[in-house]
């Protein structure tokens, strides 16, 4: 006699992670099933194992959810390696019920299976290990210059405390290290402080090149290389800036639109309306910051009129028509709204992170045309959208 086999039923396990520990609950599939607590244990991959057995062997179809945080991706890749379904979901898609003060491991292992189950979360894309291992690098580097500016300030506060300002046109430039070199204060202890905060602004200095020549090197192997190429073709866009861009962003196919990628990085303005009233207000900075930043660098470049430099026709040899024809439409269309936005007497860093938000667009649009070739682009006034 023939017998009907059952598909085991999905449960839905969320995992709160930490270094030392990790909290279990599990969601039983349908709407009013139960929801418990597992258990607690130890934050290795093998009593992670050992606990995930004894789920399995009740005969259920396991989905694991944990939030993206510092452990970073060693259990998702672990997990899928075995032919588990994981996912690592975004902190900023979990809703938060207002009026809740109380937050626990327990609750909030338990809070992930029964938001999964819902469907509610959202996963993030996890990179592979050689390309996090190229954005390790560039994110080196950005701490390296976050280091180094840092002890600036340091120094130059220790300077304006005592009275010893300088005089030359720019800070840090050869003259300014020149007349730091030769400054002597009056008392030792001071001298001493002062010779720390500038010997730590040489070393993170050294830190820096050796930092931008690693990642000179590793580019040509690196299988986003033509990317970083493409986007040079935009104005204000040199190696490091594109190595960011490419390395923190890496898939430009996940974003359909070109809105999905500015509020990706925070560039969108927030926003409190009721009823007929409609209020916007700064912008809403959430996402990945260090795309933020290197856009709103780029963006001050279109300040300057329309203009394919001797470097920026240099950087565009080889590279597809498609790609020099949005980093010109670029040049036309972010200037004149620089120009606009200045003629209406807005504030010239608000003008530049409006730009910079455009900007994002015309680098989804090259990202689009190198990693999704037949698909139907967008026109660059589109992308600007």
């Amino acid at each position: 006699m023939n017998q009907s086999i059952t598909a085991p039923a999905t449960a839905y396990v969320g995992l709160d992670v930490h270094k030392d520990s990790i909290d279990i609950a599990l969601a039983l599939a349908g709407r009013d099933a139960e929801v418990r607590h597992v258990g607690t244990i130890g934050g290795d991959l093998a009593a992670l194992d050992k606990a995930l057995r004894r789920l399995i062997s009740t005969r259920q179809r396991l989905h694991i959810v944990y939030e993206a945080g510092p452990c970073g991706f060693v259990i998702y890749r672990h997990l899928t390696g075995q032919g588990l379904r994981c996912e690592v979901v975004a902190p900023s898609s979990i809703p938060k019920r207002a009026g809740d003060r109380v937050k626990t491991d327990r609750r909030d292992a338990l809070m992930l299976a029964r938001l999964s189950r819902a469907g509610e979360l959202r996963a993030v894309r996890v990179p592979d290990l050689a390309d996090e291992a190229l954005r390790d690098l560039v994110r080196a580097r950005d701490d390296a210059v976050r280091e180094q500016r840092n002890a600036r300030h340091r120094l130059k506060a220790l300077l304006l405390r005592n009275g010893i300002p300088y005089s030359g046109r720019a800070n840090w430039s050869a003259a300014h290290l020149r007349w730091l070199a030769r400054l002597k204060l009056p008392f030792e202890a001071q001298q001493i402080g002062f010779q720390e905060y500038l010997h730590a602004i040489t070393e993170s200095g050294l830190r820096i090149t050796r930092l931008e020549q690693a990642m000179r090197e590793l580019l040509p192997a690196w299988h986003l290389a033509p990317l970083v190429a493409a986007l040079q073709a935009l104005r204000g866009v040199q190696l490091i800036n594109a190595m960011t861009l490419a390395a923190e962003l890496q898939d430009f196919v996940r974003f359909a639109h070109p809105r999905q990628l500015m509020a990706y990085v925070g560039l969108v303005p927030g926003e409190h309306s009721s009823g007929p009233r409609r209020r916007q207000g700064a912008i809403t900075k959430a996402g990945n910051s260090a795309v933020r930043r290197t856009l709103i660098e780029m963006a001050w470049h279109y300040q300057h009129p329309a203009r394919v430099s001797a470097v920026i026709a240099a950087r565009q040899t080889d590279l597809p028509k498609a790609v020099t024809d949005i980093a010109w439409a670029a040049q036309l269309r972010l200037h004149a709204k620089f120009k606009r936005l200045l003629a209406r007497k807005l504030m010239k860093t608000k003008a530049v992170v409006a730009v910079a938000r455009e900007l994002a667009g015309f680098v989804w649009a090259i990202g689009r045309v190198l990693q999704q070739p037949d698909a139907t682009q967008a026109s660059p006034a589109q992308a600007a959208v």
